[in-house]
C-alpha cells in the first residue's frame, strides 16, 4: 500500500488576507481558493496552506489548527485508525470540499484524510 502523503497545513489567523500576501510575495504561493468568510487557501504546487480566519469569540487559538494527509484508501485507513489508540475518524462537519474525514493523533492533534487531495475544489 502506496505511502500517505502529507499535503495540508491550516492556520488560524487574525489577518488571513494579508498573511496570503505575505506568503505570495515571499514564497511564489498561489491563492487557489478563497472564500466569503475571509479564508485564503494557498498552494506552492505541492502542499496547501489554509489560512483560517481566527474568531474572537471561538475556542480555537492562533497559529496550528490542522494538518491533511492524501491518502489511497479511505476504508483501510479508517478501519485500522479505528483499532489504534485514537477515536475513530469521522466525516468532516464543515462543508469545504478538501477534505472526507477528521480524526486526531494520540496527542489529540487533529489531522484530515483524503482520497482526492487537497487542490482547488
Amino acid at each position: 500500500m502506496p505511502r500517505p502523503r502529507l499535503r495540508h497545513l491550516a492556520l488560524y489567523a487574525r489577518h488571513p488576507d494579508k498573511l496570503a500576501m505575505f506568503y505570495q510575495e515571499h514564497f511564489a504561493m498561489e491563492v487557489i481558493h478563497s472564500d466569503p468568510d475571509g479564508n485564503h487557501f494557498l498552494s506552492d504546487g505541492y502542499l496547501t496552506l489554509a489560512l483560517l480566519k481566527h474568531q474572537m469569540a471561538g475556542e480555537a487559538p492562533l497559529g496550528m489548527n490542522h494538518f491533511g494527509f492524501q491518502i489511497d484508501d479511505l476504508p483501510a485507513t479508517c478501519a485500522a485508525l479505528a483499532h489504534a489508540d485514537v477515536d475513530e475518524p469521522q466525516p468532516r462537519s464543515s462543508p469545504r470540499p478538501f477534505a472526507e474525514y477528521r480524526a486526531t493523533d494520540p496527542e489529540g492533534n487533529w489531522f484530515d484524510l483524503s482520497e482526492h487531495g487537497y487542490g482547488v475544489p
